[in-house]
This record gives C-alpha cells, structure tokens and sequence, in this order.
C-alpha cells in the first residue's frame, strides 16, 4: 500500500518545518503550499489524500480555499485554527471541512487526527459486501458504495457517507451521539456533537425532499439521530 500524500498549507515556514518532519516520520508523503493559489492548483494536479489547511493565509483565506476545493475534490481536510475560536470551528465543518485542530497543537494530537481522518476515507470492506438498503425511493448499494434517491445519484464525501452507513445499517435503532461520534470519527472523539448536527444537516439536505421534516434521518433530540426503518423487508 502506498503512503498517503497530504497536503500541508500554511504560511508559518518553521510551524510547516515541524508538521512536515513529524508526518514523514510516520512515514507519510508530504506535500506544502504557503498560499491557497498554490494549494488549490497540487490539490488539482497531485491528487492528495489529506490537506491540513490553515485558516490564516495570505490574500485567499482558508474558508475559501475550502470551498474552492469542494466544487472539484471530495478530499478529507483538517483545518488549522486559532485557540479558542469556536466560530471558525463551526464555519469550517459547514464549509465542508472533515475536522479541525487549534493552534497551538501538539505533534501528538494534529498526528492523532491525520490518523482518524485518513481511518474514515477507508472503505470497510465488511460494509461493501452486505447486501444493497432499500427504504421507499432511498437505496444505498454499499458494494457500488453507491446511494440514490428517486433515482438520482448523490454525491457525498467520505465523513458524509461513512455516517449514513452507520446510520442506515441500524436502520430503525436511535444511534447515540456519543456511539455515532466513535463508530464515524473515531476512538478519540465523543463530545463533539457540533460535528454530528452539521454532518446530519448535510445529509438531509441532500437525501430529504424537505430537510426541515426529514422522513429518512430522524432526531431522538437530546440522544441521538435514527434512520427510517424500511416497511418491509429488503
């Protein structure tokens, strides 16, 4: 298996220095950019695995390089944001963005993350063998990794898909927060709940005829959320 190539774009040289020399320590490819103009063209060209993008760039910032890369790239991204600011935090996921860190970080958390992420854009191979989920006009072909709705193909990113398989292979079973957050993200995660609103919120959005009375993704408010269980047997 080839090591995955990440992306690093920040305009700080020694806070690059670092990230780069720990990443290719675990034995990753790693690739700098020290603006979004030249982030989004190796993001075009190299077809990286993960961008770890600064908010703070110079001229194009990095809720715009973000959005940029979603017209084209479905690509996990980390982003670098200042302590405490938990506005960037919520913009950043709504962005599209698959996690985040704050500055300043330690090597062994930002590492922890790259990890999780990189975990999540991996396709279970138990998963692709079930069998396709039908539930009205919705199906899910897990082995296509595949989901339509009236026949229309949606398009989601890693994150996006990796929770509705969660939620549709306990179709009919309220899932926890804590329990969705783990399965999803990862071992490391529990709290961040901000990530499961925003990431439902998408999901509707894309799969729901009207996302503020959703019939498919269902919320147990205040325990978790809950796919439709299909009337009948599939």
């Amino acid at each position: 298996m080839r090591p995955a190539k990440i992306l690093v774009v920040d305009d700080e040289p020694h806070l690059v220095k670092l990230v780069r020399s720990n990443l290719e320590a675990q034995r990753y490819k790693v690739l700098t950019a020290m603006d979004g103009a030249s982030a989004l063209a190796i993001v075009e060209k190299e077809g990286v695995d993960l961008v770890i993008l600064d908010i703070m760039l110079p001229g194009m910032d990095g809720f715009e390089v973000l959005q940029k890369i979603r017209e084209f790239s479905s690509v996990p991204v980390i982003m670098l944001t200042a302590k405490d600011q938990d506005v960037d935090v919520v913009r950043g996921l709504r962005s599209g963005a698959d996690d985040y860190v704050k500055k300043p970080f330690s090597v062994h958390e930002l590492l922890a993350r790259v990890e999780a992420v990189l975990r999540r854009a991996t396709l279970d191979e138990e998963v692709q063998t079930r069998p396709p989920f039908v539930c009205d006009d919705f199906v899910m072909d897990f082995e296509r990794r595949r989901v339509t709705v009236r026949g229309k193909d949606i398009k989601l990113g890693p994150t996006e898909y990796k929770l509705l398989s969660q939620l549709v292979q306990n179709a009919g079973r309220v899932m926890l927060h804590t329990d969705l957050l783990r399965k999803v993200w990862g071992p490391e995660y529990g709290n961040e709940t901000e990530y499961l609103r925003v990431y439902v919120s998408y999901l509707r959005n894309k799969i729901e005829d009207d996302p503020a009375n959703p019939k498919y993704i269902l919320t147990e408010h205040g325990v978790g959320y809950m796919f439709k269980q299909p009337t009948s047997s599939n």
